[in-house]
């Protein structure tokens, strides 16, 4: 069993500062954990993307899930099963975006680069690059589309978000 370790405070000094400084001016939404405008957004972690400003959206809207190259995994789609069933989700848009580092690289060059900065091996996992980011897009939104404990009656679309010009553009799945 793991020791329990004390919080590193030193280290996260400026989040729990700034959470000082938020606290100081919150006042509670109200908001219920219910997607208000029935949407959810599968997207990347890239900090350049702000979901809810992409959309013209804002907290209590919108579902985000986020993770790297915005792909669908197990986690997306056991995520988006709870999303529609209780949480009012019933449209999904799948933003990946341009500049992406997941779509810059395969499997083995993002593993070589782990590996030469960090001597880490990191091969027992996949990073899920993409080659074709128009052509995973329209895989991983058939893989919504065709997953079976979902609703035959959740809208599902993609989109490509452009991070050097905001333009969020359709693609045809």
């Amino acid at each position: 069993m793991t020791a329990v370790q004390p919080f590193p405070s030193d280290k996260f000094a400026d989040v729990l500062d700034a959470n000082v400084r938020h606290v100081g001016g919150f006042h509670d939404s109200g908001l219920s954990g219910f997607a208000r405008r029935g949407l959810a957004i599968v997207t990347c972690i890239d900090s350049r993307i702000d979901p809810l400003a992409v959309v013209g959206m804002a907290a209590g809207d919108v579902k985000i899930i986020r993770n790297a190259g915005a792909r669908v995994t197990e986690d997306v789609l056991r995520t988006l099963v709870l999303a529609s069933y209780l949480l009012g989700v019933e449209r999904v848009l799948l933003m990946p975006h341009t500049d992406c580092r997941m779509a810059k690289g395969d499997e083995a060059e993002i593993h070589r680069l782990i590996a030469e900065r960090s001597g880490v091996d990191t091969t027992s996992i996949r990073f899920e690059t993409v080659g074709d980011q128009v052509a995973q897009l329209r895989a991983d939104v058939r893989a919504i589309r065709e997953y079976t404990l979902l609703s035959d009656g959740l809208v599902v679309g993609g989109a490509v978000y452009d991070v050097h010009s905001g333009t969020l553009t359709t693609v045809d799945c």
